[in-house]
């Protein structure tokens, strides 16, 4: 595979990933499933096409026959070296051939297909023309919880990828803020994930004094003043699978107030945390954080929901939200990360990667939630 390591899964990961997700699709009423480059692809094969450009790589998963990946002809080498490429068949098409008529042959001609998020509208549209008579759904849409369930080699990746970010909040709370930008900050969280194993970085948010208020700030020019509480929140994928986490930490000592504002965030974190077990509904980890800070009179400024997935990337399903009637399942991995937003002045966020265990949950970040100073 191009672009990450896949040393923890072989060819018959990849296999029994496609089957269960072949399963999942015809539970789902789907006459299969079509899987353009992307993280869907990536979990399925262990395949990314060097360049993702306008000739058509698209996997197909349809009950009944052997997994196909159609792909360019100058691409099938480099597919054929996929760890998961012996657990499927290569149909190569050349330039100037029609690769949706190669695609097609593949396909019920009235079938509904759920398709990747990511595919490009130029071959969707490419295939309605084809067989006009097939209808199409987003995956996300369709089997929302595919990657949901993690196996134990993948929450071992993502406990690493949690330790590294650990290490570089560890290593960040050491440099000095005070008098520096946000965006040098930001660099230095950047360069600290890249030196704990990181090999990409999704997300450097440092978001000072009353830019904490706007939960995904990001980094900006603002010099970092004494006196600041100063949202971090950072994180990118570690052989293949993702970090994130977030630390609110004060430049100097912190007024009574924003004390008393961490500490609730903290409280908030640690009910949503103990709300994770099996066969609860994810609503359920959103209710109990959310309601420690309603009931502080705080509610107003909790303006997000409290987590999302993580996996291949960093934000999938399923997510900690009023109306998310998804049980948890043992393998599941997600975010719990309250906050509470003050605008004009600042806001406080503490957020963990947990994942759920036969009988309750487990971190996978492991700082301190406490109040920490720096200069």
């Amino acid at each position: 595979m191009t672009g990450s390591k896949t040393a923890p899964f072989t060819a018959d990961d990849y296999r029994a990933r496609m089957e269960r997700a072949t399963r999942a699709a015809a539970d789902a009423g789907l006459a299969g499933l079509l899987v353009a480059p992307g993280p869907d692809l990536v979990w399925l094969t262990g395949y990314t096409p060097t360049a993702i450009t306008e000739r058509l790589t698209l996997l197909v998963l349809a009950p009944g026959q052997d997994p196909v990946l159609v792909v360019p002809t100058l691409e099938a080498p480099d597919a054929a070296h996929a760890v998961g490429a012996p657990a499927l068949t290569l149909r190569d098409w050349t330039d100037g051939k029609d690769p949706y008529a190669a695609t097609a042959a593949l396909l019920d001609s009235g079938g509904r297909f759920g398709i990747s998020d990511n595919a490009w509208a130029m071959h969707l549209l490419g295939l309605q023309k084809t067989l006009p008579n097939t209808s199409y759904a987003a995956l996300t849409d369709a089997l929302p919880m595919l990657r949901a369930v993690k196996d134990a080699a993948e929450l071992e990746l993502l406990a690493a990828a949690g330790a590294a970010a650990d290490a570089t909040f560890e290593e960040i709370r050491k440099v000095p803020f005070a008098g520096r930008r946000e965006s040098e900050v930001g660099a230095d969280l950047a360069d600290l994930l890249r030196r704990f194993g990181h090999s990409q970085v999704d997300f450097t948010i440092v978001a000072s004094g009353p830019n904490g208020a706007n939960p995904h700030h990001e980094v900006g020019d603002r010099v970092i003043e004494h006196g600041d509480m100063v949202v971090l929140d950072f994180g990118g994928l570690k052989d293949g699978y993702g970090s994130d986490t977030s630390r609110t930490v004060h430049v100097g000592e912190p007024t009574d107030e924003e004390r008393r504002v961490h500490d609730l965030v903290r409280e908030a974190q640690e009910a949503g945390f103990r709300a994770v077990r099996p066969g609860v509904a994810c609503q359920e980890v959103d209710r109990a954080a959310r309601k420690v800070i309603a009931d502080a009179g705080y509610g107003e400024y909790f303006i997000h929901r409290t987590g999302h997935g993580i996996g291949v990337t960093t934000h999938e399903p399923p997510y900690m939200i009023e109306g998310e009637e998804q049980p948890l399942v043992p393998g599941m991995c997600f975010s719990v990360e309250p906050g509470v937003y003050l605008p004009g002045r600042f806001g406080v966020r503490i957020e963990d990667i947990v994942t759920v265990t036969e009988d309750g949950g487990r971190r996978l970040n492991d700082t301190t939630r406490e109040m920490v100073v720096v200069d």
